[in-house]
């Protein structure tokens, strides 16, 4: 049964058909090949999503809707521009700053490179930077929305995978600064050698009044992070309930505090984050079938068993891992991905010693690795749209960038201090 329904997701997956409805027809042909009831596949769909843990992936959607629409990023960004912008370079690692602002904020990887791309691509143009690189720049640091929590994708996979979602949050925490770091790093060098973004002079008392001035004006969205994260470090609240605690706050500070928000926005904002809610709660609830009848067929039980034959060392078995996932990156979205490959690969991992926070990071830092990887790089469409570009006009820049990106991959990979550390004060 489970041979049949893998055969024929492949078929409708190389067709594009809708990963959701892949993983849903596939099953439902599964199941009547095997003579069982169809009504299994409600039971299993409704028992998938209905679980409270869930609740918090429609609010943080929410939530970044609000910050994309009240002004924030902006907010954002003119600090980021304030602190490091004045060097060589400085409105790329500006850029790169925002978007680690942002993400701390957003919960997603595409809300983050719409909103801070669509402010910097043009600036950045205007400092000299080739469209084409400002672009990947933009669409390789948006990937942080992924990793700096609190993040929809940590939520997913913690769900999944049976894996503390707070802690997946903190230990989120050193690798998305690490990426942010090595991409700044990156671009003042490529800012060097191609001599564009030129330094700008400002004398230090200016520079001062500057950075106040934009630190004043974005202390209350600085403070939706250290709400968030503070929250739920010292067990005041769960991550759902942070969710919850962060449309509020961001509704208050986009209506009373900045006066972005009107009452006229309030639909469009409630209408895109029910259609990306149901969108990713729909394949939250198809794949639960899915994952039952590779369960049932012990398919887990049997990848395990072959990885294990096929190698008894860990560092071998990570590497396999990443290969495998970056594959699988390239061509599905986040939430499928995780959803079929979380509980196949988690159980191995832990037959290795492996710490499953640990594994669960490595997972989702290349997997979003995939989300400016063609063919399916939704953060590179993005982008590309946003500046009017075709793929192929940012070829040169990305193997740059993915390089970097790879590279850190590696380095979080087989260090799991840099994702473990903070768990262990």
């Amino acid at each position: 049964m489970a041979g049949t329904m893998l055969v024929i997701f492949l078929i409708l997956f190389i067709l594009s058909v809708p990963i959701a409805a892949s993983l849903g027809l596939s099953s439902i042909w599964a199941i009547q090949l095997d003579g069982q009831s169809i009504n299994i596949v409600g039971q299993k769909v409704f028992a998938g999503i209905d679980k409270f843990v869930l609740m918090a992936i429609p609010f943080f959607i929410l939530a970044g809707n609000v910050m994309q629409n009240g002004g924030i990023a902006r907010r954002l960004m003119n600090l980021a521009s304030a602190l490091v912008g004045w060097f060589r370079g400085g409105f790329g690692a500006a850029t790169v700053l925002s978007t680690m602002f942002f993400s701390s904020m957003s919960g997603s990887s595409s809300a983050t490179t719409a909103a801070i791309g669509s402010i910097t691509i043009p600036q950045m143009e205007k400092k000299g930077v080739p469209k084409n690189y400002a672009t990947a720049l933009v669409a390789s640091s948006g990937e942080l929305g992924a990793i700096i929590p609190p993040s929809t994708t940590m939520i997913i996979y913690g769900f999944v995978a049976n894996v503390s979602i707070g802690g997946l949050f903190l230990a989120g925490i050193i690798p998305g600064l690490l990426i942010g770091v090595s991409l700044i790093i990156t671009f003042i060098i490529l800012a060097r050698v191609m001599g564009f973004d030129p330094p700008t002079k400002i004398e230090k008392e200016i520079w001062l009044k500057e950075l106040w001035k934009a630190f004043k004006d974005a202390f209350w969205a600085l403070m939706m992070p250290v709400i968030i994260l503070g929250g739920i470090y010292f067990g005041y609240f769960t991550p759902t309930e942070a969710a919850v605690i962060a449309v509020v706050y961001g509704f208050i500070i986009g209506f009373f505090v900045y006066k972005e928000i009107k009452i006229k926005d309030l639909m469009n904002i409630f209408s895109k984050s029910a259609i990306t809610s149901a969108i990713v709660l729909l394949i939250v609830g198809f794949s639960a079938i899915f994952s039952y009848i590779l369960t049932v067929n012990k398919i887990p039980h049997a990848v395990g068993e072959m990885i294990v034959q096929l190698t008894g060392n860990p560092y071998l078995f990570l590497l396999l891992v990443n290969i495998v996932v970056f594959i699988a990156g390239m061509f599905m979205e986040t939430a499928a991905a995780i959803l079929i490959i979380a509980p196949i690969l988690t159980p191995v991992a832990t037959q290795f010693g492996i710490d499953p926070i640990h594994f669960g990071i490595i997972i989702i830092v290349n997997l979003a690795i995939g989300m400016v990887t063609p063919p399916v790089s939704l953060n590179l469409f993005l982008a590309c749209k946003i500046a009017n570009l075709r793929i192929e006009q940012l070829f040169k820049p990305m193997l740059l960038f993915l390089s970097v990106l790879i590279v850190n991959l590696l380095v979080i990979t087989y260090i799991p201090a840099i994702s473990l550390w903070i768990l262990s004060l």
